[in-house]
């Protein structure tokens, strides 16, 4: 009989109290329902174990452990660990192979690190140190942790891998915002001859976005093809975002059209979010018009989306309209990113008073990104007043509480554009005596399949001297067409000609630069920045496409922008 609720399997569990002599893998499968399915209750599944008398193995407390760690409070699964393994009954009976990765799990939900490497020592202690199954749970559990050097350690100590090993530790690199090295693991893992599955793909897509990796990308979407493999949703939501995020919107919209009968919410919200930040902004809308009319209902992250395309539009009713919608039509709870999109919103348009009075009457505590929007606003907008009465209200309840970086910089950014170098140094001295380091601004382009990295006036690239020569030389066609260094954007107490040498040698122009170099004319360069584009740059690679007859596609972190025949995609509104 199969149970599927917990009437039935108390019911049962009743009748078998009654009749002890019954077969003893019915008090299994009560168990197993009441500790693992959905409909069941950890509360009696442990009530279950505690009336056994001595239980023949560690099936019970096994799966005991393993529901705690699927469940909201995983701290339970190290509790009764612990309990367990103090237990002093000699008719106990002792953890084994199948229990550890359960503990390892929790630990990793917990971020429990030291008990976590405590767990390891016994593991080491109980002679299961070389067993696969808990090798690739150790990995986990040190990835989630954030402990990629531990959890490189184990993997390279294994003296057999699975492909569940090699997905763990590329799956851990990517999400520890190492991407570069899960694609290289990627590469190796194919030269061992193991063939990706769909957990493989989906964590080197997610590595291929971050990157701009578009040829593994392509790579794998051969792969799926040869092997016939039937593409699950989550596998399709990968592709659409991978394609989105290298600049490939066709091709996502082609994943999108296929997939027409597997379309759930995450389907629909990545092809909006990306199209939005394509600035194709108007089908985004009109894609999420669509999704209504198939009775799907929109999370939290499509209304992101939604909002993210009105800001990049600067479509500030509709905006608002949508904000409005989030609670009153589609009964969700606004988060702070959708709070983020509206000040965003706001603050580009020019309504600066109306973006503060926002902020304001937020019901949840605005965090710092959401000043720095309202500050960047008021600096775009040259309203330095409504800048020094920002910085008042933040320097006298907020900043001594803030860690956001950027919040900092911008500051700073703001006192020096106002000459005022001394607080510049202030904010400095503040960030410093907090620990704070600002993000080196980066830009990645993928040339014959590998990954190039350029920081702002950097000379490490083996070509290093063939780039610059080649940057001065489009500078020089550059100004005779009209391009003009907007030396403003150099907020630091130096002469025109360094602020002008420092603009030229920013990292998108390095990028663009060795594009142009190495690509063959006709060629789409593509580029992914860390930061959010300046004028200048924006300037430049307009100039670039329009003199040398190049699409460039650069993706910073707010949006893309494609640059073709002088003009760019966002209007000059980003």
């Amino acid at each position: 009989m199969e149970i599927t609720t917990m009437a039935q399997a108390t019911q049962l569990h009743a009748q078998l109290l009654k009749h002890p002599q019954s077969e003893p893998q019915n008090l299994s499968k009560i168990f197993n329902f009441t500790a693992l399915s959905p409909s069941g209750n950890l509360t009696y599944a442990r009530h279950i174990l505690n009336s056994l008398k001595t239980p023949m193995n560690s099936y019970f407390h096994n799966t005991m452990i393993r529901a705690y760690s699927d469940s909201p409070d995983p701290l339970q699964s190290i509790s009764f660990f612990i309990s367990w393994h103090n237990c002093e009954d000699p008719h106990s009976p002792s953890p084994d192979r199948f229990t550890f990765p359960f503990v390892l799990k929790a630990c990793s939900k917990l971020k429990q690190r030291r008990f976590g490497k405590q767990v390891h020592g016994l593991i080491c202690k109980s002679g299961f140190a070389q067993d696969m199954y808990i090798q690739n749970a150790l990995i986990h559990f040190y990835s989630g942790c954030d402990q990629m050097g531990s959890a490189s350690k184990v993997f390279d100590k294994m003296p057999e891998r699975d492909v569940v090993s090699w997905t763990s530790v590329i799956n851990g690199f990517v999400d520890n915002k190492k991407p570069l090295e899960g694609l290289r693991l990627f590469e190796m893992m194919e030269m061992e001859g193991f063939e990706p599955n769909d957990v493989t793909v989906i964590s080197v897509l997610r590595a291929c976005a971050e990157t701009g990796a578009l040829s593994v990308g392509i790579k794998l979407n051969e792969f799926v093809n040869v092997k016939g493999i039937k593409l699950k949703k989550n596998v399709v939501t990968a592709f659409i975002d991978m394609y989105s995020k290298c600049g490939c919107l066709d091709s996502a919209m082609r994943f999108f059209n296929e997939a027409v009968n597997i379309r759930d919410v995450y389907v629909w919200t990545t092809m909006i979010a990306g199209l939005a930040s394509h600035g194709r902004c108007k089908e985004a809308v009109e894609l999420f018009e669509q999704m209504e009319t198939v009775d799907l209902k929109p999370d939290e992250k499509t209304m992101t989306a939604v909002l993210s395309a009105c800001r990049n539009m600067g479509w500030v009713d509709k905006g608002l309209t949508y904000f409005k919608n989030i609670k009153k039509v589609y009964k969700l709870k606004p988060t702070v990113q959708h709070y983020g999109c509206i000040v965003d919103l706001l603050a580009r348009a020019g309504r600066l008073e109306d973006a503060e009075n926002f902020i304001k009457s937020m019901p949840i505590e605005p965090d710092a990104v959401l000043w720095r929007s309202l500050i960047w606003g008021c600096k775009v907008h040259g309203e330095t007043e409504r800048v020094e009465h920002l910085i008042k209200h933040l320097e006298g309840s907020k900043m001594d509480s803030c860690d956001d970086c950027g919040t900092y910089v911008l500051l700073g950014n703001v006192y020096a554009s106002n000459g005022k170098w001394k607080n510049k140094a202030n904010v400095r001295r503040l960030m410093n005596q907090k620990g704070l380091v600002k993000p080196s601004a980066n830009s990645r382009i993928e040339i014959n399949g590998v990954i190039c990295e350029f920081t702002a006036g950097s000379t490490c690239h083996t070509e290093a001297a063939t780039i610059y020569k080649k940057l001065d030389e489009i500078e020089d066609t550059l100004r005779v067409n009209g391009y003009d260094p907007k030396l403003s954007e150099v907020l630091l107490e130096i002469d025109d000609e360094e602020k002008a040498s420092q603009l030229l040698h920013h990292s998108e122009k390095l990028a663009v630069a060795f594009g142009l170099i190495k690509t063959e004319p006709g060629t789409i360069i593509r580029v992914v920045k860390n930061l959010r584009s300046c004028e200048d740059c924006h300037s430049f690679m307009k100039h670039i496409s329009g003199v040398y007859q190049r699409e460039i596609l650069i993706r910073d972190r707010i949006r893309f922008h494609h640059f073709k025949n002088g003009e760019c995609s966002c209007g000059d509104y980003w």
